[in-house]
């Protein structure tokens, strides 16, 4: 006779060891000269260059010398195609990154800029003569230019800036377009206090070369967006360089608006109560691109839950769904090949990522590429459902639950239906982030075990409108804490999860409302799952990096007139409350929540006798690269939960 399964500890065929095997795809574009398709994919500590033609040819890695990372903030913009060649970056040697070419067809790499300070975001010249890049040194960001070298390597002029006098840059784009010689340029800036997706700046410059000197800018300006509190994403030239698309919220949503370059008209083509952009953490986002006709722009659309690829009549405004990709609830890096074919990184609730190409002549879609072998079948996954609540103040919240599936023993005997699952409540990172209908290899180990997952999207979120995300202000630490308390609540007064049994899990700004609702609700988790978690909000402002140096202005309050918030708030000083066992994960080389505050929350945790762990991970920095680390995660993970939530 067969025991009575045990949600939670169901065989799964999702293992740490297969997470930690699954490559990550993290960027995809066309090189128009070839027509060749060219992909960035993370294999554990590792990022490598793939390029496939269309001749049908295999794959061939283009790297192997170097590992591709741009380290610009929290990273991204690591390359580019172009002219039959590759564009990226690297680590030259001395702890400093620098831009290499290398040929698509082989052959070995050569450096286009010295090895100083960290590039990012490369965009390659109309002609292919010039690179126009972000570039950070210390607290100095700049927009910068180089010339493309020869093929003995050397560089042909030293580099130089183009931009500067703001806190940051991004997003640079070179117009098609020649005038007088040289074409324009357009790019994204912002400057401190405020964050990319609260206030930014669209700039557009002509460039003038003097003798044979680098191209420097000639004519600049400021397109006015029309509110002092919108932000700006993702300028793009039209293929014609007539106009420039972009992305700005100041309708409350992320619209597409087109700026006529001649008449300085700015029109909105596509703008509804949905998300046409991202907040840019990171370099190099996308998520529109232009046919290369310049009729239609193929947008993803986040309606808050699923993020599908569109297509939008330039002259008409109309927008059509890309039926053929309809199972996709998750596109991004959409790009379009100069015969017309759009690549973009697609995934749904089931389905893995993939470099899927479409066809709009004959609807034809292909995988190119896989980020994980694709083992466990579609059916045998859990796939997300939208999901809303009212929190303890009367206000709606939003989130993504997955149900865990059928749950049998070895012998094939069913769990009682009378018992619920335990559920993990995770929160994601940011906390201006979003947890959407892609694939999320973490839910789906967690609900293969028999775990129910909630995946909250507290206010705060993106994905709503600026207003939802907005009503964070002032509130982190209260309100996110409120809307996953009363998520979990919710679930367990339905009868849909074990309340005795409900864990809450989340890493940097999540492992912050981690540590939080452990302290301002203690006993509604059985345990708490923390990595690299935010511990003392007065280290977090004056020890992490730039990017992020002013956030908490919006989210807390200016210092020093918001020091006693910054007290009640920070988890390090009331960590004595905390009566639920913990883990703590944490990475050696960590630059944006230090060592220093995993340490403190554990020695709190110590003097308190409060049950916990402490693991640190050597050489791993904002979450885990390397596949050694992953696999271990997850074992300790399990290990914790078998202690603490299963058995206890």
């Amino acid at each position: 006779m067969s025991e009575q399964p045990i949600y939670g500890l169901v065989p799964s065929p999702i293992t740490p060891e297969s997470m930690a095997q699954g490559r990550r795809l993290r960027d995809v574009t066309w090189d128009a000269q070839s027509g060749t398709l060219v992909w960035l994919e993370q294999r554990s500590d590792r990022g490598v260059v793939v390029c496939d033609a269309l001749d049908g040819h295999a794959p061939m890695e283009l790297t192997a010398e170097h590992s591709v990372r741009a380290r610009v903030g929290y990273g991204g913009g690591d390359m580019t195609a172009g002219g039959g060649s590759i564009y990226y970056v690297a680590d030259g040697g001395s702890g400093y990154g620098a831009l290499y070419r290398q040929p698509l067809a082989g052959g070995p790499s050569r450096a286009v800029n010295p090895d100083f300070g960290q590039p990012a975001a490369p965009a390659l010249s109309p002609d292919g003569r010039w690179l126009i890049y972000v570039h950070s040194w210390k607290s100095d960001d700049c927009l910068a230019i180089a010339a493309v070298g020869g093929e003995d390597g050397h560089l042909a002029r030293w580099p130089q800036r183009l931009v500067h006098g703001a806190d940051f840059y991004m997003q640079p784009v070179w117009s098609p377009r020649i005038s007088s010689g040289l074409p324009h340029v357009a790019w994204v800036e912002w400057d401190h206090p405020h964050m990319p997706w609260e206030r930014s700046r669209l700039g557009v410059a002509t460039l003038r070369l003097d003798d044979d000197a680098l191209p420097v800018v000639g004519e600049s300006r400021y397109i006015a967006i029309g509110d002092a509190e919108a932000a700006v994403f993702q300028p793009t030239f039209s293929p014609d360089g007539r106009s420039l698309a972009y992305i700005s919220d100041v309708s409350g949503w992320g619209g597409l608006y087109l700026f006529d370059l001649q008449s300085d008209e700015v029109t909105p083509l596509w703008v509804e109560e949905a998300e046409l952009g991202e907040p840019a953490w990171a370099q190099g986002m996308r998520t529109f691109a232009w046919s290369a006709a310049g009729d239609r722009i193929y947008v993803c659309r986040n309606d808050g839950f699923a993020v599908r690829l569109w297509a939008v009549d330039v002259a008409t405004g109309q927008a059509q769904l890309v039926e053929a990709l309809g199972e996709m609830t998750h596109v991004s890096q959409p790009c379009a090949s100069p015969d017309g074919i759009v690549a973009v990184i697609a995934s749904s609730g089931v389905v893995p990522p993939r470099i899927v190409t479409w066809d709009p002549r004959n609807d034809e879609v292909r995988v190119r590429a896989r980020a994980e072998s694709e083992l466990v079948l579609p059916e045998d996954l859990s796939p997300p459902e939208p999901f809303s609540w009212m929190s303890v103040d009367g206000q709606d919240v939003h989130g993504l639950l997955y149900r865990p599936r059928a749950v049998q023993d070895s012998a094939g005997k069913q769990a009682d239906e009378n018992i619920s699952p335990p559920l993990i409540v995770r929160i994601h990172g940011g906390p201006t982030g979003q947890a959407t209908a892609r694939y999320s290899s973490e839910a789906q180990f967690f609900t293969t075990r028999g775990y129910a997952v909630l995946e909250v999207n507290y206010r705060g979120s993106a994905g709503y409108g600026r207003a939802y995300r907005t009503r964070l202000n002032g509130q982190w630490g209260i309100i996110d804490v409120d809307d996953a308390v009363s998520g979990a609540q919710h679930l367990a007064a339905q009868g849909l999860v074990d309340g005795d049994r409900m864990v809450i899990m989340g890493g940097s700004a999540g492992g912050y409302t981690v540590l939080q609702s452990l302290i301002r609700y203690p006993g509604v988790f059985k345990a708490g799952l923390c990595l690299y978690g935010v511990a003392n909000l007065f280290t977090l402002a004056t020890d992490t990096h730039k990017f992020e140096q002013h956030y908490l202005d919006s989210l807390i309050g200016p210092l020093p007139q918001a020091a006693e918030r910054y007290r009640e708030r920070s988890p390090e000083f009331h960590a004595d409350q905390i009566r639920d066992p913990v883990a703590i994960f944490q990475g050696e080389e960590d630059q944006v929540v230090p060592e220093s505050q995993a340490e403190a929350i554990v020695a709190a945790l110590r003097r308190s006798g409060v049950p916990h762990e402490y693991h640190l991970y050597p050489g791993e920095g904002h979450g885990w690269r390397k596949a050694e680390t992953i696999e271990t995660f997850y074992h300790d993970v399990l290990a914790f939960l078998r202690q603490y939530v299963i058995y206890a």
